[in-house]
């Protein structure tokens, strides 16, 4: 994928909004850091944490996805 992949993680409120003012709209949206999460980060992607600290661990047990 060409260009810059900017990955969220973990918003779900008010702050995502100012995330995108300040980063732009996120190419992916995890609903929270886990491993599956971290495995789909690639060296150059950034990464915009909704809440901790940039170097935090990964949970061992998956977030579920989505439902519409």
């Amino acid at each position: 994928m060409a260009g810059a992949i900017i990955h969220f993680v973990g918003f779900k409120d008010e702050r995502y909004l100012s995330a995108v003012k300040v980063w732009g709209p996120p190419t992916y949206i995890h609903r929270g850091w886990d491993l599956r999460a971290q495995r789909e980060i690639e060296e150059g992607d950034t990464v915009v944490f909704a809440d901790g600290p940039a170097d935090q661990e990964p949970r061992a047990k998956s977030f579920n996805d989505i439902t519409e």
